[in-house]
């Protein structure tokens, strides 16, 4: 018997921080997401696979401009249009529906709309592709329901697999590895059936593959950038696999993503020329294009609160996003104003 080759992400969350009509000259980080995920679709011409499965979250909320629709439509049509089909699970951003382009209008573009399955054949294997769209009221207590609608057990096929976007049990996110086990969001691990060769899941961003007490692997190739601060020690990229009647084989292929760094300012009692040497020598000493959030403790004085304007610390670091967020570090408020350089203590 065969397998079929899937390229698999998820979570690309295409127009986030992409304003059509920028009012601010500044560093975006939408490119960023672009450019990834161009990247995987054109990795997946050049290497040969049978179709691309996405995950969810094609887009980063539910309304959005036509131009940004053709946008992310367009490097799929190009897959299509080159023979490998295209599979999309609409997301929680999307509100369970995709918005459609002309583009789409490709015969090779196939979308989760409803819970349904599709069959594909390659490679001397034919594998049945069922999902559903996100369901946003507790997927807990409905998920058998919702997958028996999808008919995948009257389909015949070498090899079955479940496209969602969802919350498995034991699947961990977040710095400290939250692991999701209960709520009315999260898939008990008991209800993923046997006959399933795998399920491939979008919706939470950490790559990551979850076999125990389940019937059929799961996995979540994350999301193709860092969204957020939780995630800045996270690998991001896609997966590519091998499906028959069960995975033969498995690879997670890492995409460029940009540093992300939380710095500390303890800024009580700062003359202005300290705040700004502060400045320039931690935002000097990191990364280009690094995502940058700063901490600001204690009371800011008049004459260095312009320097921790958007636009003092856009034209101080120009290829990096810079954020402020002020009084707490890790959570915690701290008390009492404090300084900490990047080299160590202040100076007597």
């Amino acid at each position: 018997m065969g397998a079929v080759r899937v390229l698999f992400l998820s979570d690309t969350h295409l127009g986030f921080d992409l304003p059509m009509r920028p009012r601010v000259s500044m560093r975006r980080r939408g490119p960023d997401f672009f450019a990834n995920y161009e990247m995987a679709l054109e990795r997946a011409l050049e290497a040969g696979v049978d179709a691309v499965v996405h995950g969810g979250d094609l887009f980063y909320r539910s309304r959005i401009p036509h131009r940004l629709v053709d946008m992310a439509f367009a490097p799929l049509v190009r897959v299509a249009g080159a023979g490998v089909p295209v599979y999309l699970v609409p997301g929680n951003h999307e509100q369970s529906a995709i918005p459609r382009s002309l583009l789409a209008s490709s015969p090779n573009i196939h979308v989760f709309d409803r819970p349904r399955t599709f069959v594909l054949e390659a490679r001397g294997c034919t594998l049945a592709l069922c999902g559903f769209p996100y369901e946003r009221e507790g997927i807990r207590t409905s998920f058998r329901r919702v997958l028996e609608r999808t008919g995948w057990r009257d389909v015949k096929a070498d090899g079955h697999v479940l496209c969602m976007h969802h919350c498995v049990e034991g699947a961990t996110v977040g710095p400290v590895g939250f692991t999701f086990r209960h709520g009315h969001d999260v898939v008990r691990a008991d209800d993923i059936p046997a006959g399933l060769a795998a399920v491939l899941c979008g919706h939470v961003h950490r790559f990551q593959v979850l076999t125990k007490g389940l019937r059929a692997p799961v996995f979540y190739a994350g999301s193709i950038e860092r969204t957020s601060f939780a995630e800045k020690g996270e690998m991001k990229g896609y997966l590519d696999l091998e499906i028959g009647y069960k995975v033969n084989r498995w690879s997670f292929h890492e995409l460029p993503a940009r540093p992300m760094v939380q710095l500390d300012l303890y800024v009580g009692g700062l003359r202005r020329e300290e705040v700004r040497s502060w400045l320039e020598l931690s935002l000097g000493r990191l990364p280009d294009e690094s995502v940058v959030k700063i901490g600001v403790h204690g009371e800011v004085s008049a004459e260095a609160a312009p320097l921790l304007r958007a636009g003092a610390l856009r034209a101080l670091a120009p290829d990096m996003n810079v954020s402020l967020s002020f009084g707490r570090v890790d959570g915690v408020i701290r008390s009492g104003p404090r300084w900490r350089s990047p080299d160590g203590p202040r100076p007597a």
